[in-house]
């Protein structure tokens, strides 16, 4: 009787262990076109149905993870294109060519940030394109939002004499303040850029050229404190950081895995020059695996 009793307790832990291996397949394949998750190791990510020639650029996924949004270039694409591919009826469809280029979306996900306008989720889909304000207005390459409304972006300001600066400009009574300037350590570099702001801002990446880096740009994280202040930027290592240029870091929006573009810059024929880069994906522990044991 207790032999009988004990394999029925093997058979059910085996059962619940299958099932929900099954859904984590399951899960990966809707979320991440069935690609094997990477370790601590960057990997390629250029899954067959957005990049079946290998022209797949990057992209990003709607918070929901049901819509991709992606650009390829090159080969028979001439000029960079933009696509939307969404997950309905438990499958994911056609690609199809779209107008938004480069979305960002709000924690909640029922805003949708293009350049310097947004548009908010309706029954049917997104509404009209509406101006952001004038705190964007000297906004340079990208920028990121927390769970909060507070925006983070590189800018141009004339007293800089052309260097641009990471800041931010905090959502206050439902009007946005004129973007403040972050530390020196943070704005230390040429060619700051592409910043993205943990939903609760308690780390910031970006990527800059710098003198300590690995080659072009590399990926650079700032964790904050307890006090609010910002500690001294870290270098993302070799793991993440190569002789190539390394930019544009996100984290997915279930928080798993961090995003980036390595490429390298090209010249044509004619002297002028064009950038090629791939997207790559890595286990979000490399950010814990860095965070001090005095931040937030």
């Amino acid at each position: 009787m207790k032999n009988d009793i004990f394999i029925l307790l093997l058979l059910l832990v085996s059962l619940s262990f299958n099932a929900c291996k099954i859904e984590k397949d399951k899960l990966n394949q809707t979320s991440y076109f069935g690609e094997k998750p990477p370790s601590l190791v960057p990997k390629l990510f250029a899954p067959e149905i957005v990049s079946p020639e290998g022209l797949f650029e990057g992209g990003n996924f709607s918070m929901d993870m049901k819509e991709f949004y992606f650009s390829r270039k090159n080969g028979k694409y001439k000029e960079r294109t933009f696509f939307v591919i969404r997950y309905e009826n438990n499958t994911w469809e056609n690609e199809s060519e779209t107008d938004i280029r480069w979305p960002l979306f709000s924690p909640d996900g029922n805003t949708m940030y293009v350049g310097k306008e947004y548009r908010v989720r309706t029954e049917t889909g997104w509404s009209e394109p509406k101006e952001l304000g004038e705190f964007v207005k000297e906004q340079a390459h990208g920028k990121s939002v927390a769970s909060n409304g507070n925006f983070y972006f590189p800018f141009f300001k004339k007293v800089d004499k052309g260097h641009g600066n990471l800041g931010y400009s905090r959502l206050i009574n439902g009007k946005y303040e004129n973007p403040v300037k972050l530390n020196t350590e943070i704005n230390t570099g040429e060619y700051i850029a592409h910043p993205y702001i943990a939903p609760d801002e308690s780390y910031l990446m970006w990527d800059v050229e710098r003198k300590d880096g690995h080659g072009q740009s590399d990926i650079y994280i700032s964790f904050r404190q307890k006090d609010g202040s910002w500690l001294t930027p870290i270098n993302m290592g070799s793991i993440i950081n190569t002789e190539l240029q390394e930019s544009s870091p996100s984290v997915t929006p279930d928080g798993k895995y961090l995003f980036f573009t390595r490429g390298e810059w090209k010249t044509k024929d004619d002297g002028s020059s064009y950038f090629v880069g791939k997207s790559y994906w890595v286990d979000a522990q490399v950010i814990e695996n860095l965070k001090p044991k005095d931040s937030l």
